[in-house]
């Protein structure tokens, strides 16, 4: 969980993903979309990949990819940012934390 802490804090959006993962590919265009760059870990192309998404499992219920953190915050699987980009604010989430600007 210390690397994902250490991983997350290092930019204002942090996606955790697979490579094969559709959702995951959705959440990454949603964020490239609203003008954000945030930094992508591919949990399959990483040697720690598999404790690392074990952790990330301990966060939420829901699957643990894409788990997305913004200004070092978790904030949710594609679920929950779907749902802050529908009410509006995943885009302020960004702009506060960074990560767009306008």
């Amino acid at each position: 969980m210390d690397r994902i802490r250490d991983l997350a804090s290092r930019k204002a959006a942090v996606i955790f993903t697979k490579s094969s993962c559709c959702m995951c590919h959705s959440i990454k265009s949603l964020f490239y979309e609203l003008g954000a760059s945030p930094a992508i870990h591919e949990l399959d192309q990483d040697p720690s990949g598999r404790e690392m998404e074990k952790a990330l499992q301990r966060l939420s219920s829901n699957p643990s990819v894409p788990a997305v953190f913004i200004g070092g915050r978790y904030v949710g699987s594609s679920k929950d940012i779907i749902s802050l980009h529908l009410d509006g604010s995943l885009k302020k989430m960004l702009i506060d934390a960074g990560a767009i600007w306008f």
